[in-house]
């Protein structure tokens, strides 16, 4: 039977193609032969004025900029101005250090420890003394010459078993524990000289695109300094973070003490049965600190102020419970305000740069009312709070109350670290407390897991189970979040009085169970699903661990649920 032709365009044979294109969102197309790196295109695209791009979205995925372009595909750059190029520039430049370290100094292990935030990364080193001064600029000569030859980063799938044989050969006895845990039959690694190291996450494809760092002497280590992703080019001022870095070190000691220095530890105690122990004994630091918190406060008399502060999912909520616990224990009864009460109506809130309403700015809330309400609680005077309609967006009057004798606010809020809230108050009577997941649980000696990934996990699960709201959502309103703690938290977190770090060495195990499925459901081709994608390589390292021995009132049920805190008032 043939089939009558209908006005259809002409076809005929065809052959292989030997050339792809390349299209960009501006509608400009780039073509190259076939089997082309994909940094050849990018590198066409790029104009002057533009940062330069450390990787690439194609067709939705996040690819370095190594692949082979096989076919005709649409790219978006990406440059270190986004989350994500920042951390691939971090990432790659780390390696760079621990190869021009091993390259000048073989016998110093370098130890990617934290971040100090907006400052750099902190790194020590073991199997030496620490390095002087002039070590630390000959080191940083050395990388600016690695940086200058423009080397390539080789990115390799390998056999487990080739890449556990190369890093024991290396020394890295830490990557050849966590490669025990390995779920998958391979490794995708990178090398630099001859130098061998594993990075969860993209690297840039050479040393050539490494042109902005510096080595900050930071006893007992350094600082790798980098640029923030809203300056690119250059390097930001030095902020020094002397307590941040205080609780850093508190904990890191606390960790080796109890034999858990990092994500391979705490699996083996996992495997082992050993994980209520650890839950146990990292709770009763938990404990011991909130105590001591409550005790400093109890000892000054004149305090009659707590303000508690913190970025976005640190467990401030709880931390205050069970502070307001330990001050009735200290003999002192708490009365908790909310400083969302003191939120301006809608109509008079101000505007961010975008023209939206900026919920997050000091300004937002009517500082003038709520100093003259401290002040004549702190006088003994009595007063109708406001209450806050969130959804009228007026506030409307509230309970009446006066402080009794014994008593002492306790506020929990965005700007509690900001001396702009308070400025009538007295300083003699103002304890402020910084609370953060100041995570240092790392998955080996380079690769450091960010505070904020933490946070984001413990976010993604209960905006879940309290809110509603699926992880893409969460993590599409993510940025948001981080650039209003960079503005309003950030800054002032040295002005703290006291630090409670919330992070739990072995909450990460608890909250892959709950996170992962929810991950899993983001559908592929979004930004969130890059990010998706990449919590979940990192995730796949740890061993799981059931909730059930989670005290119920442990910050981390803030998160997860079932907390024994949920609804208490101080009466």
């Amino acid at each position: 039977m043939e089939i009558r032709q209908r006005s259809l365009p002409q076809v005929r044979p065809g052959k292989a193609r030997e050339s792809v294109q390349v299209s960009f969102p501006d509608g400009r197309i780039f073509e190259g032969p076939v089997g082309t790196p994909l940094e050849a295109f990018v590198l066409a695209a790029r104009r002057p004025e533009e940062a330069l791009p450390v990787s690439a979205l194609v067709e939705g995925k996040l690819v370095e900029l190594c692949w082979s372009v096989e076919r005709d595909v649409s790219v978006k750059p990406i440059t270190i101005a986004t989350s994500d190029g920042s951390r691939i520039y971090q990432r790659s430049l780390t390696f760079l250090l621990v190869v021009a370290a091993r390259e000048l100094f073989p016998e110093a292990t370098i130890v990617v420890d934290h971040s100090l935030t907006l400052s750099g990364l902190f790194c020590r080193i073991t199997g030496r003394d620490p390095f002087t001064r002039e070590e630390l600029k000959q080191l940083e000569r050395h990388m600016r010459q690695l940086v200058e030859a423009d080397l390539p980063i080789i990115r390799q799938r390998l056999p487990l078993a080739e890449a556990r044989a190369i890093f024991a050969q290396q020394g890295y006895t830490d990557k050849v524990r966590l490669l025990s845990f390995r779920e998958k039959e391979y490794l995708t690694v990178y090398s630099l000289r001859g130098v061998y190291d594993y990075f969860y996450g993209h690297m840039v494809p050479s040393t050539g695109y490494l042109q902005h760092f510096s080595l900050e002497p930071y006893p007992p280590g350094f600082i790798l300094r980098f640029p923030r992703a809203t300056r690119p080019d250059a390097l930001p001022p030095f902020r020094d973070s002397p307590k941040l870095a205080a609780v850093f070190r508190e904990y890191g000691d606390w960790l080796r003490f109890l034999g858990v220095d990092d994500v391979a530890d705490l699996n083996q105690a996992i495997v082992e049965g050993r994980a209520d122990e650890v839950i146990l004994v990292a709770e009763a630091f938990h404990a011991q600190r909130i105590a001591e918190i409550a005790q400093e406060i109890a000892s000054r008399p004149t305090i009659r102020l707590v303000l508690i502060a913190g970025p976005s999912s640190s467990g401030k909520t709880t931390f205050a419970r069970r502070l307001g616990v330990q001050l009735l224990a200290n003999g002192i009864r708490p009365l908790p305000l909310s400083l969302d009460d003191y939120f301006l109506p809608r109509d008079r809130t101000p505007l961010g740069e975008d023209g939206q309403p900026d919920y997050e700015s000091l300004a937002a809330i009517d500082l003038e009312l709520f100093n003259e309400q401290l002040l004549q609680l702190l006088e003994g005077e009595e007063v109708t709070l406001p209450r806050f309609d969130f959804r009228t967006g007026r506030r409307e009057a509230g309970r009446s109350l006066r402080l009794r004798a014994g008593q002492l606010l306790l506020i929990e809020g965005l700007h509690g670290l900001n001396p702009e809230l308070v400025p009538r108050i007295p300083p003699e009577n103002v304890y402020r407390v910084y609370v953060s997941a100041l995570t240092q649980l790392n998955l080996d000696r380079h690769n450091r897991v960010p505070t904020t990934d933490t946070r984001l996990l413990r976010r993604i699960v209960r905006d879940a189970r309290d809110r509603g709201y699926g992880a893409k959502e969460t993590i599409a309103n993510w940025e948001r979040v981080r650039r209003g703690e960079e503005r309003h938290i950030f800054p002032f977190q040295e002005n703290a009085d006291a630090f409670f770090n919330s992070a739990l060495v072995y909450e990460l195990a608890v909250l892959r169970p709950l996170a992962e499925p929810l991950l899993r459901q983001i559908e592929p081709g979004s930004l969130e699903w890059v990010e998706a994608r990449r919590l979940l390589a990192f995730l796949e390292w740890l061993r799981p661990c059931p909730a059930d021995a989670v005290p119920g009132n442990s910050l981390l049920r803030e998160f997860i649920g079932g907390s024994s805190l949920e609804g208490f008032l101080f009466a």
